[in-house]
């Protein structure tokens, strides 16, 4: 049973190393998202999104914290609960780069159609 316990540890130590070893640039960056946040909220329209930064950071802080419980204490449930964090902040980025992307290309568009009603009236007027 002991053999197991330390196998299992030392499996979730081995898989945890690589966070583990950039867990200060995982905290960093939420720092950094958390402190943008803020300084967003000061804005009458980033108030309204400004939880959304806060939030990642806050996720980031979180998954940071557990992977280093992870790998220090072979913590199988702290190495979950890490992963669960990170794969919530790649959702929800990858959610808000869909939508940018999707804003990016519809004011691309009305633009264009802008520019192009424009010169057409110019030309006939």
């Amino acid at each position: 049973m002991d053999g197991e316990m330390n196998d299992q540890t030392g499996a979730i130590r081995e898989l945890s190393l690589p966070l583990y070893e950039c867990k200060g640039w995982i905290k960093f960056v939420g720092v950094m998202s958390i402190i943008g946040g803020a300084i967003q909220a000061l804005t009458i329209f980033g108030i309204i999104i400004a939880w959304l930064p806060i939030w990642i950071g806050i996720l980031l802080f979180q998954s940071a914290s557990a992977i280093e419980q992870a790998h220090q204490g072979g913590n199988r449930d702290a190495m979950t609960r890490s992963l669960l964090k990170l794969k919530t902040y790649f959702i929800i980025t990858g959610v808000l780069t869909l939508i940018g992307i999707i804003i990016m290309v519809l004011a691309f568009f009305l633009f264009f159609i802008g520019a192009f009603f424009s010169a057409v009236g110019f030309r006939h007027g």
